[in-house]
């Protein structure tokens, strides 16, 4: 059984039971205790912990999601970084994975495709937005809840843009299938390769293949290179012709081609779900051997797909962690597929030409045909048509003059709108055989620049967007500390300032509903590296202002906090703490000595450390008792080594061994023989006689106290 399942992680995360295993962590479920909620614990494997690689990974994945709060993607609780133990506490996601989806459905109807990967882009909007490119995006590392949320995780392998750029060879590379051409190249990695990664799994949605698959993981890479994938309609013709642009565009080889943003790719999605006959003119459209075209498009259904009656919690797997504001629309049920018109009409055109030939046969034989009429022709229904396909198409007989472009809200632009000989009228030929024919043609919906509109009242940016024809919607939302928006002015819009967009399009104005203020409780900082409490503070909105002090304490070690554990502040905050750089500070040392009564004469005490001589004293006493203090100055805390050698005698003896702790400035005896030491150096006068005088400063002048009949303590520091 697992040693860990029981256990509660630092009081607070009651370990239940495994739901995920891989190669560098493993994944539990467990209660939180204190919030009572279920939360999914992500743990280093204990023969990753020393492993410096595996832990800028683990640490990488949790500063990238710490610092993105989404929707759509998986929420950080927690974290930990001890010696002992390191852990994600994250957001427990109660559902399957989208590959486990995939694999059911097969082929998904394009309405839930567009549902999900608009959810995928607005959780990348938001990474990006704040510098952080996945590199991992795959249907694995994408859960699906029940009620169709998506949910991004494992920022595994993130990188944050003001990182040195990554490359294949940091051992990062993405999944193969999904990998963009420069992942794959190993060249530099940005949002664009994400793009890249999303336009697979929308290819993969839609026609129910990968575009590139073999037994071979290196000439998969190669052909995401090289290669250009099948055009996805023509393994699933029921893709509209928008969608597959969409796809094409965003898995273009160049990144510099592709979409640059996924706000760009966003937009396109919205219209066309506003417009789903719209083409963007990415690509050239088919010939006409290979598509038959209409004045009014029949609008294109899926078929619909089997689906699973319940989605069924599986069993995790550690790649659905590891290899881990919006509206988001609701669809309406896919319509009952129309039956195809195809066959019929297919049937009809083969009939009546039949028929035409015949009365044409028998016009002739009969001498009925009439002299000249071979040189009518009879004019097409050109509207709704593209001009250059009109023109290709009608090449032989008509000669297709623009007349007039103008925008239009309801034909895209480059279709023709309108014509100025009426379809079906018959026309006499000019010499060359042709009819020449005056149409307008769209210049599709105007554009309009979205205007700069931060810090503007919401009246007046409201008129300001109305103006231009754009559709407004609003969205209330509190203002950061850092941006300062008052109450009732605009914060954002969505499409940005300086993009354009079209007359009509939806523009979302965020409006401030005030300065947000969120309290947050100052943890306790002291003792823990300076690597530890940054991770911290950003999970709290706190800004750490750290000062470098002379200390003992290992390099990074927090020695003091401006702010107190548990006062409650601000979020955004400055918390100052001052930190150790690992040089201990140079101090003082007062050595005190009470003389024994033995003591007269001329003495030299010797202080050594390793070994080594750092100060000598030298004095004379003339009467017994007495004391003397010697300062000794170093750093950190010393043994220190006191002997006493006596002049007349020529004899040195140990007195005692003491730590000296210079930082404090105190010092004590690991072993003390005072008396001995000096009754060991020192000769007894048999007679009388007084000292001879000396230059060296005696006791009496040095301190003149008298020693204490029973002194504390010998060796005591003098204060």
């Amino acid at each position: 059984m697992d040693k860990l399942i029981g256990t509660r992680l630092d009081g607070r995360y009651e370990i239940t039971e495994l739901i995920g295993e891989g190669g560098m962590a493993e994944v539990y479920k467990a209660h939180d205790v204190l919030d009572n909620k279920e939360v999914a614990v992500k743990i280093l494997r204990k023969q990753f912990s020393g492993n410096e690689e595996f832990q800028r990974r683990f640490r990488n994945e949790s500063k990238a999601i710490a610092v993105l709060s989404h929707p759509n993607i998986v929420k950080v609780y927690d974290m930990c970084f001890s010696e002992k133990m390191q852990y994600i506490a994250m957001e427990y996601i109660d559902g399957i994975t989208l590959k486990d989806y995939i694999d059911s459905e097969r082929v998904l109807n394009w309405k839930d495709a567009v549902h999900f990967i608009i959810q995928i882009l607005r959780a990348l909007q938001m990474a990006h937005n704040r510098g952080i490119v996945h590199r991992d995006i795959k249907p694995q590392n994408i859960m699906l809840l029940t009620d169709g949320t998506i949910k991004v995780m494992d920022f595994g392998i993130a990188k944050f843009a003001r990182e040195e750029s990554m490359t294949a060879t940091d051992q990062a590379i993405g999944t193969v299938h999904y990998i963009s051409p420069e992942q794959a190249r190993g060249d530099v990695t940005d949002e664009k390769s994400d793009i890249y990664s999303v336009g697979v799994m929308f290819y993969e949605m839609l026609t129910g293949q990968k575009p590139f698959d073999t037994d071979n993981p290196i000439s998969i890479a190669v052909m995401h290179m090289q290669n250009v994938a099948q055009r996805p309609r023509d393994i699933n013709p029921n893709i509209p012709s928008g969608l597959e642009e969409i796809i094409m565009h965003a898995m273009e080889k160049d990144a510099e081609v592709r979409y640059q943003t996924a706000t760009d790719m966003i937009h396109d999605i919205e219209a066309f779900k506003n417009n789903n006959q719209i083409v963007f003119g990415y690509y050239r459209v088919p010939t006409p051997q290979s598509r038959q075209y209409a004045a009014a498009p029949v609008r294109e259904t899926v078929p619909p797909v089997p689906r699973s009656q319940q989605m069924q919690q599986p069993e995790y797997n550690e790649d659905d962690y590891e290899d881990f504001d919006d509206d988001f629309e609701e669809y309406d049920e896919e319509p009952p597929r129309q039956k195809s018109m195809l066959v019929p009409i297919l049937t009809s055109v083969t009939i009546v030409i039949v028929v035409v030939c015949v009365v044409i046969v028998v016009a002739i034989i009969a001498g009925a045909w009439r002299p000249g009429s071979e040189k009518l022709t009879t004019i097409p229904d050109l509207i709704g048509m593209q001009y250059e396909d009109a023109v290709t198409i009608y090449e032989d007989s008509l000669v297709l003059n623009v007349e007039k472009e103008t925008y239009s809200d309801k034909y895209a632009a480059g279709v023709i709108y309108d014509q100025g000989l009426a379809a079906g009228r018959e026309v006499q030929q000019d010499a060359d055989g042709k009819v020449r024919v005056a149409v307008a043609v769209s210049l599709g919906t105007q554009k309009y620049t979205i205007p700069e509109l931060v810090n503007v009242s919401e009246s007046e940016a409201q008129a300001t967007l109305d103006a231009l024809g754009f559709t407004v919607r609003k969205v209330s939302e509190e203002s950061t500390m850092d941006a300062g928006i008052e109450k009732g002015y605009v914060i954002r819009t969505d499409p940005k300032a300086g993009t354009e967009a079209e007359a009509g399009q939806t523009v979302v104005l965020y409006v401030s509903a005030g300065i947000a203020v969120d309290e947050v409780t100052v943890p306790e900082l002291v003792g823990k590296t300076l690597e530890e409490v940054e991770i911290e503070l950003a999970h709290l909105n706190l800004k750490l202002v750290p000062e470098e002090v002379e200390s003992a304490d290992p390099e990074g070690t927090i020695l003091e906090q401006g702010i107190e554990a548990g006062e409650i502040v601000v979020s955004g905050t400055e918390i100052p703490v001052k930190v150790s750089n690992g040089t201990a500070p140079e101090g003082d040392v007062a050595f005190g000595l009470y003389l024994p009564s033995i003591a007269t004469g001329r003495y030299t005490l010797d202080f050594s450390i390793d070994g080594e001589i750092v100060e000598s004293y030298s004095f004379v006493t003339e009467s017994t008792g007495g004391m003397v203090a010697v300062t000794l100055t170093e750093r950190g805390t010393k043994q220190v080594v006191v002997s006493v050698t006596g002049t007349q005698s020529g004899l040195t003896s140990r007195m005692g061994t003491y730590n000296f702790d210079f930082t404090s400035g105190t010092f004590s005896a690991v072993s003390e023989t005072i008396d001995e030491a000096f009754a060991a150096v020192t000769i007894m006068p048999t007679t009388e006689a007084p000292v001879t005088p000396t230059e060296v400063v005696t006791v009496t002048s040095i301190v003149e106290v008298p020693a204490p009949a029973e002194p504390e303590a010998a060796g005591q520091g003098v204060e």
